[in-house]
């Protein structure tokens, strides 16, 4: 009886000291994010949600990742493919640096991304010869927004590549159908749920991302700002209505690319 007594205790205090962990890291702070920005009645809010430049940063922002998102949908699915299927020498390294975007520091990755794209750069003295710079405009912000989310779709699709039935491909080769048929009717089906999760994770990552952008974006109000600059300047100007009201808005585009994520896997895994 005391060892039942014990044991309940200390699963009650363990599930409560979570729930505490939870409300005071994560409940909280959102809510005081929406608190914040309807602090001043809701004609406030979405005039500071419909103030020009802000738009024009939100806008930029879904633009922008939804361009380094399929970027790395096609990207992510054929390294996951190569990591899974082949094997070659270096292949267990470059497994292992897939996932040192998630190791570095968002700012890190951005001086890298400057030192890369740089007017000093290879690469920026053979764009400039072109007639084009590439830092401080859209195609460096979207760079860094390929590298930060770069390892969501080999991860979300590199165990689903795993539990493929060999058998069921072989059965497709001794039916008569070729390589390329096999891989859109057995493999990119199974495929596609990891594809689709990890896309999603990968446009929401983006969304957010403010170190690696700060650096190679330029901040000009509607040209080059995104989303989490702007509230980093709203911030800096002492306007965290304005601010709270950004943020609520990629706040809730994360809550309803999380709903979908769980909903997709929901699906795989009742199939």
């Amino acid at each position: 009886m005391t060892n039942m007594l014990r044991s309940r205790w200390w699963s009650w205090g363990f599930r409560s000291a979570v729930m505490l962990y939870f409300v005071l890291l994560i409940v909280f702070p959102i809510l005081g994010i929406y608190g914040q920005s309807f602090s001043d009645g809701w004609a406030s809010f979405v005039d500071n949600l419909t103030e020009p430049l802000a738009w024009k940063a939100v806008m930029l922002t879904v633009k922008l990742a939804i361009i380094a998102t399929i970027v790395n949908m096609a990207i992510g699915t054929m390294a996951g493919w190569v990591l899974t299927r082949y094997r070659f020498p270096g292949r267990k390294l470059l497994n292992s640096m897939v996932d040192l975007p998630f190791a570095l520091p968002t700012a890190v990755v951005g001086l890298m991304i400057l030192l890369l794209l740089g007017p000093r750069s290879a690469v920026g003295q053979w764009a400039d010869s072109l007639g084009f710079t590439i830092l401080f405009h859209e195609p460096a912000i979207v760079v860094a927004m390929v590298f930060v989310t770069f390892p969501f779709v080999i991860r979300a699709v590199q165990p689903l590549l795993e539990e493929i039935d060999a058998s069921e491909e072989e059965a497709a080769y001794t039916m008569g159908a070729t390589k390329a048929k096999t891989f859109f009717r057995i493999i990119l089906p199974n495929m596609l749920p990891g594809i689709l999760s990890g896309a999603m994770l990968a446009f929401s990552r983006a969304l957010a991302e403010f170190g690696a952008v700060v650096l190679v974006a330029g901040n000009i109000p509607g040209r080059t700002q995104v989303a989490s600059v702007y509230i980093f300047g709203q911030i800096e100007s002492d306007h965290p209505a304005a601010a709270a009201a950004v943020s609520v808005l990629l706040l809730t585009f994360s809550f309803l690319i999380l709903w979908l994520v769980n909903y997709v896997q929901t699906r795989r895994t009742a199939r």
